[in-house]
Order: C-alpha cells, then structure tokens, then sequence
C-alpha cells in the first residue's frame, strides 16, 4: 500500500456503530476502523454525541491520510436523523429516534398535524422514528432556538456540511418515513407546507453530487489533500441498494435485503401487495427519488436480544435439533417498529439450553421474520442478502429452504453500505455483481416449523 494510491473514504454512521472505511480505485478496502455510535442521556434530551464522533473521525482521518492520497469523502447514516444548525453549528442536539418527543399532547397536535399514509408513504411509527414528530416537538419544545436555525440538514449531509461548509438536501433520507416528502410527486409533504419549514431545508443536490472541497483547517489538521471533493452522501439502506438498482435492466426484478440494526427489505420492481401501514411497510425513496416498496423490522437489534452480545456458533445438529423440539422464539424482541410492533416476545417450548443453540434459535427467528416480510410485500423473484447478515453462514440457505425455487444470492460487501457509497464517488461505473447463490437448506421439518410458527405469531 502506497500513499500514492487514490482513496476514498466513506463515513458509515450506523445506528450502533460509526466506521470509516479507506477504498481504493478499484473498489478494494484498504482499511477499516470502527466505534460505537454512542446515546447521551444527559442535557435536554437523549441525542447523539456528534462531538465525540467528529473528534475520533479526524484523528482516524489523520492516520488513513498516510495510507492513501485520499481524494473524497462519503458520508453514509441511519435515517430518522436531522440536525438544526446556525453558520456557527447545532442550535440544539441531534435527537435520538429512539426517545419518545414529548407527552401525549405533543402526540395528540402531531396526530392531527401529520399526512395521511397515502401522501406521505411513511406509516405512523413509534418514538421518534417519524422525523417530523421531532421537528414539530423541538419547535414547541424550544421555539428560541429552533428559530435560530438556519437549516434543517438531514444527517448525511450535516457531515458534509461540517466537513465543507456547504449545506444541501437530499432525496433518500428526506423519503425515509419522515412525514416531510410526498414520493409520489417529489415534493414537500404538507405538514411541511403547514409549518412553513421549506425554508430550512438547502437545495437538493444528487447524492452523487461534489458538495465542495474539505475546509482548509481541516485538511491541514488531517493531513488530506486540499482538493479532497466530499461528496453530498445517502441513507444507509440505499447505499445498499444502490448497484442492484444501476443493474436492474440487465438482472430483473429482485429484493435487496439491507440488514444490521435494521433489516429492509427493499422491493426493486418484486413488489406484488399494496403497501400496508400497520405492517411498518413504507415507500422509500431511492437515489433518483423514485418510490421504493418497503418492509422492515429490528432484525439485528432482536437478534442480539435473543443470542446475546457475542454469539455462539452453531451447527446444523442445533438448528434441527430446535425445529424438532418445535422451540420458537415467536415477535418481537425489539421496542422500535416491524410488522409485530407492539407486541412482547417470548419463547415458546423448551428453551435452548446453550449458546450455540441460542444462536440458532436467533438465527431461526430472523429468518422467519424476513419470510414474513418477503411475503407481506408479495416479493417474487431474486433476494440480495446484503449487510451484516452476510456473515452468518446459515441465514441465506434457510431463508432459500422456505420457499421453491427461491433464490438468494449474498453480498461480498459486510457492511451493505461501502459499495454504494464508494460508487457515488465513482459515479457513472458499471457496478460488479458482487453478490454470489446459496445452496438452498431445508433441514427435516423446516416449512412445518415455519408454518407453526406463522400460526404462533398470528395469534401471539
């Protein structure tokens, strides 16, 4: 590895995590450095550290700088997240999603304030999950500094905008179940409209677009070029979208499923159901701002939940071994949205006696609760395992094992997000696959067991 070779980095906030991940020309990690993307309790409500991220991601970029000429800089993030800012930086903190805003007369004015579904494709989610629920809390909450904003910068481009000083929107996280767009029409929803906040929101850019160069004191801080380009960035879930989507002509229709705290599963022309609210289905926007059918439940979070914080491995002897004892871990093991939102999970039959069988039981539940949701959308066609759920060496094949003649394919990318981020810098590349078939698993009893389990959840 040379200094002379030409990087990029991309900046992946993750809901647990953050990473910084050094690319080269070619597509190739070079290096990966990682930290948890911590919730402060303390102050006027729970909200992200930003200062403690932004201090460790210039010290990580001080040392990369020497692995690489490193030429641009992609911001990726979770959804859900926006920052109030004035030219000298936050007027207030970036809420965490997770905090519920306000009582339950800050509920009751937001209800009636809020889009119908069929505007805004974004189904009424807890907490603060809907964006706008934030925003419209914080503006009642803390008028003086929520007049002092001058924008409303969705997370991605906050750290564009703090990496090159030049604010801009764009069209995947603003159409991430905000309340805030129409993805019909392309444009302002109308609880926008109501609260006159067109104003705060910058120009849209394409989340390939070149936002500037780095500020000076930064690069002389970092050690970065001065010409370092930061690239205006995207929503996690269609970072990883985003090749399958450049190949959908040659590949035919498929669903990509983006997996890690979150799982989505995200319809690209498979969708055969009408979207269903109740069911935290959603109409995400894509890179192009067009609507993508949607689905999703916590899938990482419930799966630590249920194998703990390191898991065991497994083997096939523990996976059939809980199919035959009819052991089921039945929804949901997380507080936050999915199809089963609401609802307390429990174990059902004689509980897993070991780790390993705990992690089989993990690995058995998120399976059937992608089933559930590839069949709540009607999905058909090819399934794109990408993220975190690729390193589990059993998820794929049993997921295939469902259903006849499904095919799933895994993605060589971990993260699910450092393709698509590194391709808005390389925009205008034909995108690799990247994505090989398993052999479908179907152990002794498996769509019996799938099928009691259905009855289980239906009626849990």
């Amino acid at each position: 590895m040379s200094a002379g070779t030409r990087g990029t980095v991309v900046l992946d906030i993750g809901k647990t995590n953050a990473k910084l991940t050094l690319i080269d020309a070619a597509g190739k990690t070079l290096a990966e450095v990682r930290t948890p993307n911590t919730v402060r309790r303390e102050g006027p409500y729970p909200h992200h550290d930003t200062e403690r991220l932004w201090t460790w991601m210039l010290g990580q970029l001080r040392e990369l700088a020497a692995l690489a000429d490193i030429r641009a800089i992609v911001p990726v993030t979770h959804g859900a997240t926006a920052a109030l800012v004035d030219d000298a930086g936050l007027v207030l903190p970036v809420p965490d999603y997770e905090h519920v805003p306000g009582d339950a007369t800050d509920a009751a004015r937001y209800e009636a304030l809020r889009p119908a579904f069929d505007e805004s494709g974004s189904p009424q989610l807890p907490a603060g999950l809907n964006l706008g629920r934030q925003l419209d809390w914080l503006q009642a909450r803390f008028p003086a500094e929520f007049a002092r904003a001058r924008h409303v910068l969705m997370y991605p481009q906050y750290w564009a905008w703090r990496l090159c000083g030049v604010a801009a929107s764009e069209v995947t996280s603003l159409g991430c179940h905000t309340d805030l767009w129409r993805p019909g029409e392309g444009g302002w929803s109308s609880l926008v409209e109501r609260h006159g906040w067109q104003k705060l929101f910058p120009p849209r850019r394409d989340a390939w677009a070149r936002l500037g160069t780095l500020r000076p004191e930064l690069a002389a801080d970092t050690g970065l070029a001065a010409g370092c380009e930061i690239v205006c960035g995207i929503h996690d879930s269609n970072a990883s979208l985003l090749r399958h989507l450049l190949t959908l002509q040659s590949s035919g229709p498929c669903t990509v499923l983006s997996t890690g705290t979150w799982v989505i599963a995200a319809a690209l022309g498979s969708a055969t159901k009408p979207l269903a609210e109740a069911q935290d289905m959603l109409a995400n926007c894509n890179v192009f701002g067009d609507a993508v059918p949607c689905i999703r439940f916590m899938g990482g979070r419930e799966f630590g939940a249920l194998a703990g914080e390191r898991p065991a491995a497994f083997t096939a002897a523990d996976v059939e071994r809980l199919i035959a004892r009819q052991t089921m871990a039945l929804p949901c093991f997380a507080e936050t949205g999915g199809p089963f939102a609401g609802r307390v999970g429990r174990v059902d039959g004689e509980l897993p006696q070991t780790d390993a069988e705990r992690a089989a039981l993990a690995t058995l539940y998120v399976v059937l609760m992608t089933d559930h949701c590839l069949g709540a959308l009607g999905a058909a066609g090819r399934v794109v395992v990408e993220g975190a759920f690729t390193a589990n060496p059993w998820f794929g094949p049993l997921l295939a094992g469902l259903a006849e003649g499904r095919e799933v394919t895994v993605s060589d990318d971990s993260s699910g997000t450092t393709c698509g981020a590194w391709l808005l810098d390389a925009w205008g590349r034909e995108p690799e696959a990247g994505a090989l078939p398993v052999t479908a698993w179907a152990p002794p009893g498996w769509r019996a067991y799938r099928d009691a389990w259905r009855a289980a959840a239906g009626a849990a």
